[in-house]
């Protein structure tokens, strides 16, 4: 965890970025991105060196060996004068790695090709690359610190964009993997990957939970073919590639690909999928795949990514995702046709419920999260539900910590559901059969299976009423008359 004193340096970088004229938080990430993975190269490159100079094998240099090729180098620029530096970093290295996708495969440098340079003086670079320095020499101990590093920078990201993607909060993200709990040997898929935070969080647990055990062939697994983002936004799949680089996962299928278009032809090969996926938008009919029709036919995201996780996933495969509360009981034909694909030809294990104040400040819709398995062959017998009332943070704009958290519930009690068998639909979380949700037209809100207890409440008989009210009127005379008298004394 980033300490508060890290935060203000990382507050700092960014003020001084702000007043040299770019406001918008994107481009700030951007910017500190391209500067993180130049620092990154040199990184690499010290180690190589450092390797060779104890006898090993010699690897290929990511810098040119000539005088001008070294002084690209973060270790090199970074004491020059602020003109020189400026010069350096914007007509050598920003161009240089733009155009490094021969030398180097990682997926960032895949989408730097399109990328600007826009850190407006020399001044404001030199403070961003002296900020950056001191973070990563006395702050950033360790791969979990910088992956921190670039969830808290992610975390000033407070806008939706035009097709209704917003980043998720990363407790939420935890709390889906957790409930998934996924292998070394699993494929991890996001469909609508945006800044990654699944895939990272993902990565963060397995290394959390196998890393002493993991074989060096799960480790070339964990590296690449694990994880897989598709996103048609280039600048979130540069942040994304970014994001994973940093968790020690250098060669992710990261790919620009409308998910839910003719596209993507991608089927039965994922075992998990964890994925938000855009709410509000919709897509050209022409353009969605005719697989996704045939199980809800739509042109709203919310739904075709829902048809579409379950053609993505293998025979066995299972999804968290997080929906709109408009899927749960939407009455359209598309609406139900979805749920009753989930219910009756997959197996759909819960519904947890969240409240509206999850996304704020940058939305405040109602949401919860749907967790299945794909079979092909029905296996729904009883539905999870749980009414989610707190996250650990407050419901405001502010969204300040507080001691109220039901994650650690949900995670327990998903991992045992034999123990819920006997919950009633009053309480918290609760099973209900599959034929009540049959008979509610495949309806999954939780309001129409909670049961609410209706306490009985005496009241005072009127005539009791009226003498109590007497009662304060004479009080109130008294009280009147004492101050009159006080007054009288004093005047």
């Amino acid at each position: 965890m980033l300490t508060g004193e890290i935060r203000n340096k990382v507050d700092k970088i960014w003020t001084d970025i702000w007043a040299g004229g770019i406001s918008n938080p994107l481009t700030v990430i951007e910017q500190l991105t391209y500067l993180m993975f130049i620092r990154s190269l040199d990184e690499r490159e010290l180690e190589n060196e450092s390797m060779e100079a104890l006898g090993g094998e010699v690897g290929p240099k990511l810098f040119p060996q000539d005088e001008q090729g070294q002084m690209m180098r973060w270790s090199k620029f970074k004491t020059k004068d602020p003109r020189v530096i400026f010069e350096i970093v914007g007509t050598q290295v920003f161009p240089y790695i733009k155009a490094m996708n021969g030398a180097s495969n990682s997926a960032f440098a895949r989408y730097m090709h399109d990328a600007m340079f826009l850190i407006p003086t020399p001044q404001v670079l030199q403070k961003i690359i002296t900020g950056l320095d001191e973070l990563y020499e006395h702050d950033i101990q360790n791969l979990d610190m910088q992956g921190d590093l670039y969830e808290y920078m992610l975390g000033k990201l407070a806008s939706a964009g035009q097709n209704g993607q917003f980043r998720t909060p990363k407790h939420i993200r935890d709390m889906m993997v957790r409930l998934l709990a996924p292998t070394p040997n699993d494929k991890i898929c996001d469909p609508a990957c945006g800044t990654a935070g699944f895939l990272v969080s993902s990565a963060e647990y397995i290394r959390e939970k196998y890393e002493a055990e993991m074989t060096s062939e799960q480790w070339d697994h964990f590296a690449g073919e694990m994880f897989s983002g598709f996103d048609t936004d280039r600048t979130m799949l540069r942040l994304s590639a970014m994001n994973l680089m940093l968790h020690s996962i250098t060669q992710p299928h990261v790919d620009y690909v409308d998910s839910v278009s003719k596209q993507n032809d991608i089927s039965s090969k994922y075992d998990l999928i964890l994925a938000n996926p855009p709410f509000t938008g919709t897509v050209d009919a022409e353009s969605i795949h005719d697989n996704l029709k045939t199980v809800c036919d739509t042109k709203k995201t919310e739904l075709l990514f829902v048809a579409l996780f379950l053609r993505m996933l293998r025979k066995g495969g299972r999804c968290a995702c997080i929906v709109p509360d408009g899927v749960l009981f939407g009455s359209t034909k598309a609406h139900k046709s979805l749920r009753k694909e989930l219910v009756e030809n997959h197996q759909l294990q819960a519904v947890v419920s969240m409240p509206s104040g999850v996304f704020k400040p940058y939305a405040g819709v109602s949401t919860a999260i749907l967790i299945f398995t794909k079979t092909g062959s029905g296996g729904t017998d009883k539905v999870w539900f749980y009414d989610m009332k707190a996250d650990g943070f407050s419901l405001d704009d502010k969204r300040s910590p507080i001691e109220a958290n039901d994650i650690p519930d949900i995670i327990v009690r998903y991992h045992n559901l034999a123990g819920e068998a006997d919950r009633k639909p009053t309480e918290k979380s609760f099973l209900v059969d599959k034929s009540a949700i049959v008979a509610n037209d495949y309806a999954l809100s939780i309001n129409k299976y909670k049961e609410t207890v209706v306490q009985k409440v005496e009241y005072p008989s009127t005539k009791e009423i009226m003498a109590e009210l007497f009662a304060i009127e004479d009080r109130i005379a008294v009280g009147l008359k004492e101050l009159e008298a006080m007054l009288n004394e004093k005047g």
